[in-house]
Order: C-alpha cells, then structure tokens, then sequence
C-alpha cells in the first residue's frame, strides 16, 4: 500500500470517529469541525480523478447518515441530555401564553433598567419583561400591553 492511501484511511477513521463524537455531545465544536476537516482531506487525498471522488463523497454522506441514524437510536433508549423527554404543558407546572394573559392591562413597576429586558414588579410579583418601543429606568411605572410568545411587553404608563 502506499502511504498516501494508508493515511486516507487514518483521516477517514478519525473523522468518522470525531463526527461520532459531535453527534453524542451536542454543539458544534472542535470535534465537528475535527471531523469535517479530516473528511474532506481524506477525500482529497484518496480520489485520484473529480467522479471518484463525488463517489467518495457519497458513500462518506451515506455512512454519516447511517451513524446518525444509529445514534439516534441509542440515545432514544437511553437517558440523554439531548433528547427532551418532559412534557412542557400547563399542568406540569409550565406557563403557555394563554396563561399570562390575566396580566394585560395590570400596572407594574420596574425593578431593573428595561433595555429593552428586564424585571418588573406587577402585583407584587417579579417578572421577566421587555418593553415595547424605548429603553425605561428602574422604578418606571407600566401597563402590560401585550403576550407574546410567553413575552410580557410592557409600555410606560
């Protein structure tokens, strides 16, 4: 065998095993690009003519597919911090929009500058605002105007 094919193989194997890595651990980090770039070197170096090399690229994709494939399958049967497993419904103790909704139109004070977020207090209650249209100081006071996305808007009184 001769070297250059010996270390395609050795950038294949790392980047496939660097791409392993990044689909376990989520982000995209050193282990990603890692993985990426021993890829594409591999291919370069192994592919002696332009169609080899698609052909190269193809099976690379394919195989990648296949380990993501895997790893989600494994991480579905175990407990993982990738995969959410609760339920984000009103009755596990999450607010949605229609419950904050009994806000609108109460008054409030700032307890932090809102740039445009921040915290005010409404009904002795701490919550996370944003204010509509400018920046406010602390002790500003405000109505709430509106739910958006589970924001609360706010806007000077």
């Amino acid at each position: 065998m001769d070297s250059l094919l010996i270390l395609g193989i050795g950038l294949f194997i790392a980047g496939f095993i660097l791409v392993g890595i990044e689909m376990v651990i989520p982000g995209f980090g050193a282990p990603g690009l890692g993985g990426i770039a021993c890829l594409i070197l591999a291919i370069v170096i192994t592919a002696d003519t332009v169609e080899e090399g698609m052909t190269i690229t193809m099976i690379v994709v394919a195989v990648l597919a296949v380990m993501l494939t895997v790893v989600m399958l494994v991480l579905k049967q175990v407990k993982s911090p990738v995969i959410l497993e609760e339920n984000l419904k009103s009755d596990s103790g999450f607010l949605n929009e229609s419950d904050l909704e009994y806000l609108i139109g109460k008054e409030g004070v700032t307890v932090t500058d809102l740039k445009p977020v921040g915290k005010c207090s409404i009904e002795g209650i701490e919550f996370d605002v944003r204010a509509e249209n400018r920046i406010l100081v602390k002790d500003s006071r405000v109505v709430v105007s509106a739910i958006h996305e589970n924001i609360i808007m706010v806007r000077a009184k």
